[in-house]
């Protein structure tokens, strides 16, 4: 059941994975002897070939052994997060109605943590087909205890086997059947010839469904993991035969297509620039630019920016501004939050990317600008920070800093300090911003003064004391040492 090219077109002529496509391993899949992708990707690819939707097909798959589909079948993949495919799934069928969009994933994955997601987009209905590969065991990850585990069966986080007080197993057949949206769902097999004809059959049925919009399909496959199981492939196929049909029975769990009702016909969404800024109630003028260029002084193409402190310290809002600042001026710009277990007291920092054409990656491990709140955001990322690059701390809290690379410039201000003189302590995230402008140029001063005016447009009152504590930021930074 391992699997190979099969002459069919939907896969890839050569198996990249294995040995860079040379030999034998270059046409044959990667899963352990006896696995059962192998044989499922072989009646995806050639129900995708005899329906003809090769160009129209996207494959979702998340984590877990199923995610590699991408290595094989010759189709729009899409890699989601663990037990997210339903969601990404909804996001390719709406973006373009045409496509055919196969939800790819394992039992540990659509059963466990992406059973809401599940079970939400089998409610709506959206013709979509997903495909789940139940082998009672979480098989990449080492054979821990799955949704669709056997009472009694061991795994690495059941040795003794599963019990009561572990659950029942899941039977998402039978559960995805009793909702309304479905259309189609059966469970099928693999461990002899007749159930691999019935589960190539039931597969072309799943995406013959979607490619006539009569709504969505969930096929579930049991399948062998000899390796985890810790069988032999001819025993795995025996124990699915004896013990998992018994648990989830092999048929038809619902079909209602004799009806010959269809799923409403999905708008195309449309991508014209006067409707979307319509839908917005946005001005199709562009914002008035104050920067004659991008910072190539920081950067020659794209900046990054780490700004970070407690929670409560103002880290996501500047950092949320900056972005803003930088889409104004013209530029791709990305912000990403990260929180502590809290919104307040709890660590908190923010990446943000600005570069001239496009942003290639989000994150900032080594960010050009560190804006440190607190002590340990200083002592923690200060060290990363790129040669030549800008660091900014707070004094009023922060008395040690640690080394820095060369050519880093250091620059403390008295961010709480300020803003306590200032009537409003609240405004020191204002004040460091002022700071950050100063001590990089990364903006004309207007540029964020006109961000922070938008942000604060229904509280007009706020204005005056923001734009001060933002001029005392930069001044405080232009004069320090």
């Amino acid at each position: 059941m391992s699997g190979s090219t099969f002459g069919s077109p939907t896969f890839y002529s050569r198996f990249e994975r294995h040995a860079h496509g040379e030999g034998l391993k270059g046409h044959a899949t990667h899963y352990c002897a006896g696995c059962g992708h192998g044989l499922v990707h072989k009646y995806l690819a050639e129900a995708i070939d005899e329906l003809g939707i090769q160009d129209r097909t996207v494959a979702v798959s998340p984590v877990g052994c199923s995610v590699f589909m991408y290595y094989y079948l010759d189709v729009g993949n899409t890699q989601a997060a663990h037990g997210r495919a339903p969601a990404v799934a909804i996001g390719h069928k709406t973006a373009n109605p045409d496509s055919i969009v196969i939800s790819y994933q394992g039992d540990g994955d659509l059963a466990s943590i992406g059973l809401a997601e599940v079970v939400s987009t089998a409610q709506l209905g959206i013709p979509i087909s997903f495909i789940f590969v139940n082998n009672a065991i979480y098989g990449m990850t080492g054979g821990q205890l799955a949704p669709t585990t056997l009472m009694g069966q061991k795994s690495s986080t059941s040795p003794t086997g599963r019990n009561t007080f572990m659950g029942q197993p899941l039977k998402m057949a039978e559960l995805i059947a009793g909702l309304d949206g479905p259309v189609y769902v059966e469970r099928v097999a693999l461990y002899d010839s007749k159930q691999r004809v019935k589960a190539k059959k039931a597969i072309k049925k799943a995406l013959e469904l979607q490619v006539k919009g009569i709504g969505l399909s969930f096929v579930e496959v049991l399948s062998e993991c000899p390796t985890h199981l810790g069988m032999t492939p001819e025993e795995a196929e025996k124990w699915v035969d004896s013990s998992m049909t018994k648990v989830f029975p092999l048929g038809l769990k619902k079909d209602v297509t004799a009806d010959g009702a269809h799923f409403p016909t999905l708008p195309k969404p449309t991508f014209d620039t006067g409707h979307l800024l319509s839908v917005i109630d946005a001005k199709a003028e562009p914002p008035h630019r104050f920067a004659e260029g991008f910072p190539t002084h920081l950067d020659p193409a794209d900046v990054s920016l780490k700004l970070a402190g407690a929670g409560g310290d103002g880290a996501q809002t500047i950092a949320l501004m900056l972005t803003k600042a930088a889409i104004a001026e013209g530029f791709d710009s990305t912000y990403i939050p990260s929180y502590g277990p809290e919104s307040r007291g709890g660590t908190s920092y923010a990446d943000v990317h600005i570069a001239s054409d496009e942003v290639l990656s989000p994150a900032a491990p080594d960010p050009h600008v560190l804006l440190a709140f607190n002590q340990p955001s200083l002592t923690k990322f200060a060290p990363h920070v790129r040669p030549g690059g800008v660091v900014l701390y707070d004094t009023t809290i922060v008395h040690d800093v640690p080394a820095v690379a060369a050519g880093v410039r250091v620059v403390g201000v008295p961010f709480t300090a300020i803003a306590r003189d200032l009537g409003k302590p609240m405004v020191k995230n204002v004040v460091a911003l002022g700071a950050l402008q100063a001590a990089t140029g990364l903006f004309p001063a207007e540029t964020l003064l006109e961000t922070l005016r938008t942000a604060l447009a229904t509280r007009a009152a706020l204005i005056p004391l923001n734009e001060e504590a933002f001029r005392w930021g930069a001044k405080a930074a232009a004069e320090a040492p």
